[in-house]
């Protein structure tokens, strides 16, 4: 879905979808959010219903119960005029997959219609929602970092450009590529239960590439954090990834005054 076809979400309250692996694993990154919103002057909330898009039933060929739980996600979010998420692949199964399973629901189809609309990944919604690239942050000293790109963030949403847009433009932020950025980190969800052995496969390759960078920092999507930063801490790297968010709202504590 191209973002030309999406509301405008200027002067818009914004509903947080945290997910079910933010909400289990990185609850902060969703305090982030908030805090970065609320700084740019963002009303928020967050409906208590939310639970998970679907994605790992859709994903295990479990289309009809995956189908159930993204009814649940429209309701939650009925009356949200805005819906913003720190997950490209949950960015994507919202956009992309539903209105494949509810193409033959003409009661649902036009809530799935208006829903990807307003359905926004985090840095994405900043940059290319709101038009802004600069949220005139300094670091205290000069750092690499680097990206991870999430498979879903590469092919479904424009965060790859949009968080590095914002992290180009933080004063003391120096931005490397990656050896190897755009290849899967091996996680993908069901498949590293079900493919084990050659989700670890890949994984090691990625873990090759991150400790051969430069970067000490490594900024990437929620789905991928948990694989790649189990795999950095068994090979006892001090180097671990962070999503964006979590880096711009530290960063924001030390720039009080910045907008």
């Amino acid at each position: 879905m191209h973002l030309s076809e999406h509301e405008s979400p200027k002067g818009k309250k914004v509903s947080l979808f945290i997910t079910c692996m933010g909400d289990m694993l990185y609850p902060e990154t969703g305090m982030s959010v908030v805090e970065i919103l609320e700084h740019l002057d963002m009303e928020v909330d967050f409906p208590a219903e939310q639970t998970c898009c679907g994605q790992p039933a859709y994903n295990a060929g479990y289309w009809k119960e995956a189908k159930k739980v993204a009814e649940t996600f429209l309701d939650a979010f009925e009356e949200s005029s805005v819906i913003v998420t720190p997950s490209g692949s949950c960015a994507a199964m919202v956009r992309e997959i539903y209105p494949k399973l509810f193409k033959d629901d003409p009661k649902n189809l036009p809530r799935v219609e208006r829903i990807k609309r307003i359905t926004w990944e985090f840095t994405e919604f900043i940059v290319e929602g709101l038009g802004i690239e600069n949220l005139n942050l300094r670091l205290p000293k000069h750092t690499v970092f680097a990206f991870h790109d999430s498979c879903h963030s590469l092919r479904h949403t424009e965060s790859k450009s949009a968080s590095r847009t914002l992290m180009a433009n933080i004063e003391n932020a120096e931005v490397v590529e990656l050896e190897s950025a755009e290849t899967c980190c091996g996680f993908g969800g069901v498949f590293s239960v079900k493919m084990a052995d050659l989700s670890g496969a890949m994984l090691k390759d990625k873990l090759d590439s991150i400790l051969a960078c430069p970067a000490k920092v490594l900024c990437g999507d929620i789905s991928c954090m948990a694989h790649i930063n189990g795999g950095l801490a068994l090979r006892n790297s001090d180097v671990r990834m962070q999503h964006l968010a979590d880096f711009l709202a530290g960063s924001l504590k030390n720039n009080e005054n910045s907008i």
